[in-house]
């Protein structure tokens, strides 16, 4: 029997092989091999991967030297190297958020971007001058650029493009990917406490009435959207209908003081996550803040009340600027159950004059320790902008 070369294989034998690989590095592979498989495989595979474990994107320069490197550093958990990929759209960009594989990019306009991280496609979403607190935008009056107004008080403030870039939003959250079509974002305002979303076909955000302070963190769940306050108070949001409403207030557990909280849906249960911090003088005259703990709550559903958790089991977080993630453990390699990944997403509206020095790291919840995450090693010598887990997704 005469043997056929493997670039000879029919594709539709190929696809059936490329639906076994479970790691999207393994699929480039495969299609890597040779013309004829790589001109038949897509580089968006044609079927769906499951989550991929997060990469550690570490901090850049350019945001505040204007720095023309378009190289950016990721942190492998599975095999502890470094990967370095061209995003020359990331350049001059902050990452205010992470969800699905895509970042959220401001930069020093009004634009704001989506970008996946693999395929290097972007969505524009609406600009910083279509939110209603953002009155007036006017690039020749420099340093006072934006004017915006308190809606408490009805008075006017101005902020310059920096600043606007750099402060006004604190965190951006999708209930899924915009390949989708039918998608919702939510942005967390820094400075005001408030919610802002923006639905999939609309020109513009709109506030949340009732959902100021929520400001904490912002997770999708079952349809909804659930929001967390300072005080650990929960609100959950109705953003699916022509009137977006508060549809109820989970009420904060007495054991709720972090000075940091989370929310993490994990296969169809939703926690409550407390991160706890020290402050340190630095040689300078800052302040320095670190980790000490976590504490963790699960929702019961029956009661709307909040229970302690003492373990996760297999189950791992990811916290910090990203959307929270939940994976198990045992599905990959490098990491272990039973604890919280965290990245420093410190906002100085928390405390005045604090600041993170590469606050990241893993905490154990069967013994309380914090293990470092050692991916310093020149690739990440500045503090900001923050570390930031991004989930390496091509769809």
């Amino acid at each position: 029997m005469e043997e056929v070369p493997w670039s000879q294989l029919p594709p539709e034998l190929l696809e059936i092989i490329s639906t076994k690989l479970t790691i999207y590095r393994d699929y480039l592979r495969f299609r890597a091999v040779c013309v004829s498989w790589r001109s038949n495989l897509p580089i968006r595979p044609r079927h769906q991967f499951p989550c991929q474990l997060p990469w550690l994107m570490l901090p850049s320069s350019n945001l505040h030297t204007g720095n023309i490197n378009n190289i950016r550093a990721f942190f492998n958990l599975s095999d502890k190297n470094f990967h370095r990929l061209e995003l020359p759209e990331a350049r001059f960009r902050r990452c205010c958020g992470s969800s699905y594989g895509w970042l959220v990019l401001l930069e020093e306009s009004p634009m704001m971007y989506l970008l996946n991280l693999l395929t290097r496609q972007q969505f524009q979403l609406p600009s910083l001058t279509t939110f209603p607190n953002v009155i007036d935008f006017n690039v020749s009056k420099v340093g006072k650029e934006y004017v915006l107004v308190n809606q408490i008080n009805g008075d006017n403030y101005t902020r310059n493009l920096k600043e606007m870039r750099n402060v006004f939003i604190q965190k951006v959250v999708l209930s899924s990917s915009p390949l989708d079509g039918d998608f919702i974002v939510v942005a967390i305002l820094n400075e005001t406490g408030e919610l802002a979303f923006f639905k999939n076909g609309s020109n513009c955000w709109s506030m949340i009435d009732g959902a100021r302070n929520y400001a904490e963190d912002v997770v999708y769940y079952n349809g909804l959207f659930y929001a967390v306050s300072r005080r650990g108070a929960v609100a959950v949001l109705d953003l699916g209908g022509d009137f977006p409403a508060v549809v109820t207030v989970i009420p904060p557990t007495p054991l709720c003081g972090g000075d940091i909280l989370y929310l993490v849906v994990s296969y169809g249960e939703l926690f409550l996550v407390n991160r706890y911090l020290n402050l340190e003088d630095d040689i300078e005259p800052n302040l320095i803040y670190v980790t000490v703990g976590f504490s963790v709550f699960k929702l019961d559903t029956s009661g709307l009340i909040w229970a302690p958790v003492e373990s996760l089991g297999d189950r791992m977080f990811f916290l910090g600027g990203n959307s929270s993630l939940c994976l198990y453990a045992s599905h990959y390699h490098g990491v272990k159950g039973n604890c919280i990944y965290f990245t420093d997403d410190y906002v100085e509206a928390n405390d005045d004059g604090a600041r993170g020095n590469h606050d990241v790291g893993v905490f154990r919840l069967d013994d309380g320790g914090i293990d470092s995450l050692l991916c310093w090693s020149g690739h990440s010598q500045l503090v900001s902008p923050p570390h930031i887990w991004v989930t390496p997704n091509p769809c």
